[in-house]
């Protein structure tokens, strides 16, 4: 475990969780190209699915760089599928049903759990933390729940889950961040966000949250671009919050 900043970790009320990567295990520039395929065999009649396919991943890549905070990443989302496509939110939202019933599943496989992460949230929970799952919200609440319930994380009362569906701002915008700090009337050195992105992750530093850079599967697009505090895998993590006073 190394660290660069004195950053105490005492006072800790909320510690902010990234998932994928950092709670289980994925290869995203696999999943996502076989969320938004599976998605396509149920909009057949608007495009045809390479056309379905490129303008659903540039509306999902086009929340990432979002500023506007006037609404939410689903109406954002939902809003360039009906000018690009012509799907009706409530049409993509029954559609977007209808695969999770008979095809999400099949992406099932590309989840692999982390024997470790029970252990982490079981602390947490005990500590009396508030606990949020703070992934990028750029997907459906179903698909943010299946990879919890893929990656056996089910079942624990978390203080907010982010997906599209209750946010107006992606990581690594400061926005995101300091919305969740506002809804838990929480101060950023209460705080501190646990995750393998040295970009999206550790911008949680520009509002002066302490960041816990997990390597364990390490995504480092801006060649360290962004400041971490303390840098383990999940032993360390775990080791660093038993040791944590509340």
């Amino acid at each position: 475990m190394t660290a660069q900043a004195p950053v105490s970790p005492s006072g800790l009320r909320a510690v902010l969780f990234d998932l994928d990567g950092t709670l289980l295990h994925v290869e995203m520039n696999s999943f996502i190209p076989a969320y938004v395929q599976g998605l396509a065999r149920h909009f057949t009649d608007f495009a045809p699915r390479s056309r379905f396919v490129d303008t659903v991943i540039k509306a999902t890549f086009a929340l990432l760089h979002d500023d506007s905070a006037a609404e939410t990443n689903q109406t954002l989302f939902l809003r360039a599928l009906e000018r690009h496509l012509g799907i009706a939110p409530d049409q993509f939202e029954e559609r977007l049903g209808a695969y999770v019933q008979d095809g999400m599943r099949g992406l099932q496989p590309l989840i692999e759990p982390l024997g470790l992460a029970p252990d982490i949230l079981e602390l947490c929970f005990a500590r009396g933390w508030t606990v949020v799952i703070a992934t990028n919200p750029v997907f459906p609440r179903e698909l943010v729940e299946a990879r919890l319930r893929w990656g056996g994380l089910d079942a624990y009362p978390y203080h907010l889950v982010t997906s599209y569906e209750n946010t107006r701002f992606c990581k690594p915008h400061p926005g995101y961040f300091r919305d969740i700090l506002e809804t838990f009337d929480l101060a950023p050195e209460q705080c501190l966000m646990v995750g393998n992105d040295t970009e999206h992750d550790l911008a949680a530093g520009q509002v002066g949250i302490p960041t816990w850079l997990v390597d364990t599967w390490l995504v480092d697009r801006l060649g360290g671009g962004y400041r971490y505090d303390f840098r383990g895998d999940h032993r360390n993590l775990l080791q660093f919050l038993r040791e944590a006073q509340g």
